[in-house]
């Protein structure tokens, strides 16, 4: 399986300024497989600890952290010599060893010779949670579940995936069923390695399914395990909120929607540790659209967006056949997994804030505005080929952006002031 990531660490390998490498995502998007991978592709040795099943390792790291000392217990251990060259060293769990963590400051500082890749599922949260850091002394990665390119490389696409990279449109067109089918796919699957895995070898969504299960329980069980017991309640009725979040035509979050009378104050803590566990995608509002997006931010309304959204329709109990045959009953949801996807794909592109846009009487909506750094790109999402956008025409009247992006099933089109890109070809956002 082809992981875009794998270019990111090839290049964090050869820059001069390398620092120990923290590789952050939610459970299961693929973390310790890409950590393998890439010491198999671009190391002759790779030395894998994993701090989750090793207490002899965790007391190695108790006492004082001299770099020469830890790397002559790592090499007692691994029963080898680790050259700096041609070794990789993979951390996996290093949350469950905060000093670990710190060690990676004094590998910067005194030992930067060494290669050193660091993962955990809730890494995030260690952070967060003020684990002695070294801060500035570490370069950070986010993974996240199989972009639809990936997806599409994944299941035998990859001529279809070099013809996108290339924008020439008029063949994309001439093969958009090819597209459009892959996108039904991959709406259903998502992107989480193992199901992906499962569907390009099998093409059974039952099985997938019940992947997507495995992974929802896996992440419910976390829940208890590692969440402060205090909010694990509502942590559970947050996360079961989402899909009828979602489904809402206005998709800005309501507490009330968690539990009568619910309070921001109730589920702040919450929120916040889903969003550290890479588990949810928060998009706040912006009711300005000026760069940077950021300082625009309006705390108090956002959307929640799950990691992936083939465990968004899971967890709605999506049946396979209502949407690879369409159905009136999907028609409300049949947004909100597009505008699920859209918010996905942009968060894999590399560098990108985004954010949503309502001006104050929230009579225009624009689904999401994306800040890369130059320029401010509102897109309108639409999940078939219906193409009025009155907000997107409200906005433009308004703020006059360089361009505007509308996606929706319909074949890419270039107007005056407006660009139709097809929803399978959004990672071409920024191209254009």
């Amino acid at each position: 399986m082809y992981r875009i990531a794998i270019e990111k660490l090839i290049k964090w390998k050869q820059s001069k300024r390398r620092k120990p490498l923290i590789i952050e995502g939610a459970r299961q998007v693929g973390k310790t497989w890409l950590m393998k991978e890439f010491g198999r592709q671009e190391y002759g040795d790779t030395v894998y600890i994993n701090f989750d099943s090793n207490s002899g390792l965790s007391e190695l790291f108790a006492s004082d952290l001299d770099t020469e000392r830890l790397i002559m217990g790592l090499e007692l251990y691994v029963g080898h010599k680790i050259d700096p060259d041609n070794s990789l060293l993979i951390f996996d769990e290093v949350q469950e060893v905060p000093r670990a963590l710190s060690s990676l400051k004094y590998f910067y500082e005194n030992a930067p010779q060494y290669h050193i890749v660091c993962a955990g599922s809730l890494l995030g949260i260690a952070l967060h949670q003020g684990t002695s850091f070294p801060v500035g002394k570490v370069d950070f990665l986010k993974l996240y579940p199989l972009s639809f390119k990936e997806f599409l490389m994944a299941t035998d696409k990859e001529r279809f995936v070099e013809l996108l990279d290339k924008r020439d449109f008029q063949m994309i067109t001439s093969f958009k069923q090819t597209y459009i089918d892959a996108l039904k796919h991959y709406y259903y699957v998502g992107g989480m390695p193992e199901a992906v895995q499962s569907f390009a070898e099998n093409k059974d969504f039952n099985e997938v399914r019940e992947i997507q299960k495995r992974i929802l329980t896996a992440y419910e069980q976390d829940f208890s395990k590692h969440a402060p017991s205090e909010i694990v309640p509502r942590l559970r009725m947050l996360w079961n909120s989402i899909p009828s979040q979602l489904a809402k035509e206005n998709k800005k979050f309501i507490y009330g929607l968690v539990r009568e009378g619910a309070r921001a104050k109730d589920y702040e803590t919450a929120i916040m540790w889903l969003s550290d566990c890479g588990l949810v995608h928060k998009v706040s509002r912006v009711n300005v659209p000026g760069i940077p997006l950021r300082a625009y931010e309006d705390l108090k309304a956002f959307k929640l967006f799950v990691v992936d959204v083939g465990l968004l329709g899971c967890m709605a109990g999506l049946r396979q056949r209502t949407l690879l045959d369409g159905n009136n009953l999907f028609v409300e949801f049949k947004g909100a997994l597009t505008e699920q996807y859209v918010c996905q794909q942009l968060k894999t592109l590399q560098d990108l804030d985004v954010y949503y846009y309502t001006n104050d009487r929230g009579a225009c909506e624009v689904d999401f505005v994306v800040d890369t750094g130059e320029l401010i790109i509102p897109v309108e999402v639409k999940a078939e080929v219906n193409l009025r956008a009155k907000s997107l025409k409200t906005y433009q009247e308004k703020f006059s952006p360089e361009v505007s992006v509308r996606t929706s099933m319909a074949d890419f089109k270039e107007e005056e002031w407006l660009v139709n890109l097809p929803l399978y070809a959004i990672d071409q956002i920024v191209k254009i």
